[in-house]
């Protein structure tokens, strides 16, 4: 074949025209976001009915005609996490620089598994790991990979830890051969990805030692410490404790200094779970909250979270890259990729699970730059004192009950006026009210559940939120609380 025609090529014109015309419909999509409604709520068997073909089509269809209908689909039946009034979970308002970022690093497509697959995408990825590093004020020696998310940046770090920290025939004979049980520790408010990897990674959840929080809902030091030497009386060989950096409940950031003693008297791995609340670390005011931090064999943080990424963006750092490497690599004979003459290649299929990957540094790279760390301080300063705003304004509304502020997110839940004390009542009302809210698409919040209290719950890693929207928020969730205890009421009758 001298040429080459098909359907799945596309001329230069024409891709320009249909790239120009989805560029301005994002563009007014990012103005619309306040004046649209947070979610549809529509059913799955009516977005199904939306989307037409039940079969795949026998003939192909024109691309202009296809973007434009996907474009429709998406920016009219979704969820928008960029809504100034979203606050559920920990998902950010995405920076516009980051959608700019993903078309340019798919249009480029490198595989960034490999230096000679990707390398311009390899320095760019390096270079972020650094800055990450120092954003958060940790050495930027540190090494590190990007990763999907929280859950696959701590399973990066745990099974680092596992090689570093057990026996070194671990790899040939497995945890089977192993005379000794490996013990995990980590509080309660720790996110249940640590039950995802004792199960995935052989080590069973009775492996898994919950520590309990204290007043304040940190790890209680000293319940830690009893628990490591009973397990070495038992004969068991602990050798991970995990630090969380900003619970996802409650925003509450353990006490990593003595977390990090404990972790250098008994020779075990410290990590850190800062995949929501590291990035607090850059506010000068909140720097002695995140001591301890630069002790730690390895953390994860989500750019997709509290950086303003779009979605995937994880990161795991590791104080010895090395570890990295005595995890992951392997160096089949079909691959051929080798260091280059001055030593600088690096190879990411050797630092983490993933061989073939996708191009996610670009878009933190930019935003990281696009802002600077002055940039930075100031929108999570500002997320801050909206949640304590938040907070205040639950607390002054007699309907409410505020319950706790930290970093971020603010818990609290409605209480009806001049009912008598039930908490199983006021659980199942709140638990029903935050329902009614999420399909609503006034705003959207999700739950913690705190000393037996069902609580909604706000998290803000948001730049288009105001204290309007929060103030409407409030008279939202109180409207909202009247109806649904009324409907209960009725039930109840």
């Amino acid at each position: 074949m001298e040429t080459r025609e098909n359907a799945i090529a596309m001329s230069k014109a024409d891709f320009r025209k249909i790239g120009y015309e989805l560029i301005n419909t994002i563009s007014d999509f990012f103005d619309e976001i306040p004046e649209k409604p947070i979610t549809t709520n529509k059913t799955p068997k009516e977005l199904q009915q939306l989307l037409k073909h039940s079969n795949l089509p026998k003939n192909g269809l024109p691309a202009d005609n296809l973007i434009s209908n996907a474009s429709k689909l998406l920016l009219e039946h979704s969820l928008f996490n960029g809504h100034p009034k979203f606050f559920g979970y920990i998902t950010s308002s995405a920076a516009p620089i980051g959608a700019l970022a993903d078309l340019l690093a798919a249009a480029v497509n490198p595989n960034v598994g490999a230096q000679i697959l990707s390398p311009m995408a390899t320095e760019i990825e390096k270079q972020t790991i650094k800055w990450l590093a120092q954003f958060i004020g940790v050495s930027p020696n540190y090494g590190g990979v990007l990763v999907s998310g929280g859950n696959m940046a701590n399973f990066t770090a745990f099974l680092a830890a596992r090689t570093a920290k057990a026996p070194k025939d671990i790899k040939e004979n497995g945890l089977l051969s192993m005379s000794k049980q490996l013990i995990i520790y980590c509080s309660k408010s720790t996110h249940t990805w640590i039950d995802k990897a004792a199960i995935l990674f052989g080590h069973g959840t009775k492996s898994v030692r919950w520590i309990p929080t204290d007043a304040t809902n940190k790890m209680n030091i000293s319940f830690l410490k009893d628990t490591i030497n009973e397990d070495l009386k038992k004969g068991h060989q602990p050798f991970i404790v995990v630090g969380t950096a900003g619970d996802v409940s409650t925003g509450v950031v353990d006490n990593l200094e003595a977390i990090a003693s404990i972790c250098k008297t008994y020779d075990l791995w410290f990590h850190v779970d800062g995949a929501y609340g590291i990035p607090a670390a850059i506010v000068p005011e909140l720097k002695e909250m995140f001591h301890g931090i630069q002790e730690a064999d390895s953390i994860a943080l989500d750019p997709h979270k509290w950086l303003y990424s779009p979605l995937e963006a994880g990161c795991t750092l590791v104080k010895n890259p090395k570890h990295l490497i005595d995890t992951y690599s392997s160096h089949p004979e079909y691959y051929n990729f080798n260091a280059t003459e001055d030593g600088g290649s690096l190879n990411y299929f050797e630092y983490g699970l993933q061989n073939s990957r996708g191009f996610r540094a670009l878009k933190v790279w930019l935003a990281l730059q696009q802002l600077g760390e002055n940039g930075y301080t100031k929108l999570i300063k500002e997320d801050i004192v909206l949640s304590k705003y938040f907070y205040e304004l639950a607390d002054k509304q007699e309907e409410l009950e505020a319950v706790t502020q930290n970093l971020s997110i603010a818990t609290f839940r409605y209480k009806p006026k001049n009912y008598k004390e039930d908490n199983n009542y006021i659980n199942t009302l709140n638990e029903t009210l935050l329902d009614e809210l999420q399909k609503g698409g006034e705003m959207f919040l999700s739950n913690a559940i705190i000393e037996g209290k069902y609580c909604l719950r706000t998290c803000i890693v948001n730049f288009r939120t105001t204290k309007k929207d929060i103030k409407e928020c409030i008279n939202i969730i109180v409207k909202e609380g009247r109806k649904t205890h009324n409907k209960l009421q009725k039930q109840i009758i």
